[in-house]
């Protein structure tokens, strides 16, 4: 008979402490800021519609016809579409947004996530995989003070982001964090060093794990190395994502690989940057996109992303053939200083029949050294050679060009970016045309001007999303409006898991972009790479702005982005 007692004890309690709460004064406004009159494109791919949007702290509050409600910032949004911030399936700007925290490529394209850790992840490092990056981290001024995924995530949040990052623990990292740049399986203990480095990225919050098997040490690693690093994520509901071992003439194979990963794992699978490289390749993406659709229809949890330019990005050392990578870049680097070797490279490089090994060339790709660009060095005095073709190079260097891809490389130690010309208008086109394919640029945070400057990049680093919206939807019509913004948001949001995000909904965060569909577009070039685009004019993140009316803010209120592993400290 106690209980009932109790209860409305309690009631009255409660009741009395509501009545002791002053009312709402009538002067407070309703919402933080109201977006009013905008074209709507929600994200999941229903129609557009005119509607307000109306947030309150780090939320969406409410959508639909709110005029006469108030707010402290009232935007007059007609003309504008209102969309979910971009989700960017691929950014690698987890350095430098630490060295660089205003984020410039990425906020003004409207980004307000990213997804990174493509095969080499920020953590876990140690002194073997600090070695890789410290003359680049040196030049940037980075200090790594963390040694897990959990550490890093912690000195984002310290240093403050204008975007939400997510991670994905490297394959590549826990290989080299326990094996070097050795060109060998693991041991069974090494193997369970290594399945236990994933796990704690798992438990601190990695999305899963992701390999990247076209470089080195990557490619010495076994279809069964993968698929035990893939089956500890698969343990806590992660996904295994890749740079697939070919983009060329056997991606076939590779993407067989990838699924068999997948399937053996029991995790989904996305395939990073989705391409067919090379002539003898052109033509084949829509049945590459059939297979993956058929595998979907079937029930399979496979899906690819990719991004608007048929130049790929990498290092220029990615032109060299596998065998010369053992040892890493320092001994790479002695073999490229042997006359002997110089001359066996330069054979395996021009051998019609390509590589024996099954790498991918990535030289034979581009047509040919011809169709190699030299983007951002380390070396100040290489500067001279950026945004310049390696043909271009050797003719008025009078050199062969093959030893001016080497001589460069020793120079700048393997750290040189190369941009390559390898894929097809065609082919591109059909990948961004596929409603299930995501959006990524594949690209870091960087700006005009700062620390990150220093470097040339590839246009895709500031035009990768605007290029889709104004070239192949205003355009081309290859895409629609509200197809492409859910590629942009929803897709991501969902094969992610990122709860919450990219889809305009009350709950859900603030994380939101607004741009005129008749201005939008891609500036950058590979003239003039550093040029942000047109047409976006606001940009909030959590709720707080990042660019206002076309002007950055400097806010920092992006978050570390957890995996379904983590379950708080």
């Amino acid at each position: 008979m106690r209980a009932p007692l109790l209860l409305i004890a309690g009631g009255a309690l409660v009741a009395a402490a509501l009545a002791a709460v002053p009312p709402r004064p009538s002067t407070l406004p309703d919402y933080d800021v109201l977006l009013v009159g905008g074209t709507v494109v929600d994200g999941t791919g229903a129609p557009r519609r005119t509607a307000d949007v109306a947030v309150t702290g780090d939320r969406i509050t409410a959508i639909g016809e709110l005029r006469g409600r108030t707010a402290r910032r009232i935007i007059d949004a007609s003309g504008l579409v209102v969309a979910p911030g971009f989700i960017d399936m691929l950014g690698q700007s987890e350095a430098t947004i630490l060295v660089d925290p205003r984020g410039v490529s990425k906020v003004t394209q409207g980004v307000t996530t990213e997804i990174t850790g493509e095969g080499v992840s920020i953590a876990p490092v140690n002194a073997t995989t600090l070695r890789r990056d410290s003359a680049t981290y040196a030049a940037w001024g980075l200090v790594v003070d963390w040694h897990d995924l959990d550490g890093y995530f912690r000195r984002l949040e310290r240093s403050g982001t204008p975007i939400n990052l997510a991670s994905f623990v490297g394959a590549t990292q826990v290989r080299e964090y326990v094996l070097g740049n050795t060109r060998r399986s693991p041991t069974p203990d090494e193997l369970s060093r290594m399945e236990a480095l994933v796990d704690t990225a798992m438990r601190e919050g990695a999305l899963g794990v992701s390999s990247a098997l076209v470089y080195a040490p990557a490619f010495y690693a076994s279809t069964g190395e993968l698929i035990a690093l893939a089956r500890v994520a698969g343990q806590y509901h992660g996904i295994y994502a890749t740079h697939v071992r070919n983009e060329g003439p056997r991606l076939d194979a590779a993407l067989s690989e990838a699924f068999r990963i997948g399937r053996e794992a029991h995790v989904p699978v996305e395939v990073w940057h989705l391409k067919l490289a090379g002539r003898a390749s052109w033509g084949r993406m829509p049945r590459v996109l059939r297979r993956f659709e058929a595998l979907r229809k079937a029930g399979w949890r496979v899906g690819a992303n990719s991004y608007p330019y048929t130049a790929s990005a990498t290092g220029l050392d990615a032109a060299i053939p596998a065998w010369a990578h053992a040892g890493g870049d320092d001994s790479l680097v002695e073999r490229l200083r042997n006359p002997a070797i110089r001359t066996r490279l330069k054979h395996d490089m021009g051998d019609r029949l390509g590589p024996r090994d099954g790498q991918e060339s990535f030289s034979r790709g581009a047509g040919g050294l011809s169709g190699v660009l030299v983007l951002g060095v380390l070396d100040s005095t290489l500067r001279r050679y950026e945004g310049r073709r390696l043909s271009d190079i050797a003719r008025d260097e009078g050199k062969d060009p093959y030893d001016v891809l080497f001589d460069i490389l020793i120079a700048d130690h393997a750290r040189t970016g190369a941009a390559y010309f390898s894929m097809s208008e065609r082919d591109v086109s059909a990948a961004i045309a596929a409603p299930w394919v995501g959006v990524g640029s594949d690209f870091g945070a960087t700006a005009p001007d700062g620390p990150l400057n220093m470097r040339r990049v590839h246009p895709r680093a500031y035009g990768t999303f605007p290029r889709i919206l104004s070239r192949y939807v205003r355009e081309e019509h290859v895409l629609t409006l509200e197809t492409a913004i859910r590629k942009m948001t929803g897709v991501a949001a969902e094969r992610m898991g990122l709860q919450g995000r990219g889809i305009l909904r009350a709950g859900n965060y603030a994380d939101i972009t607004v741009f005129d569909p008749g201005t939008i577009a891609d500036r950058a070039t590979f003239e003039d790479p550093h040029q942000p685009p047109a047409g976006i004019h606001y940009v909030l993140v959590n709720g707080r702005f990042t660019l206002d009316d076309g002007h950055l803010t400097g806010e920092r209120p992006g978050r570390a982005l957890r995996g379904p592993g983590w379950r708080g400290p």
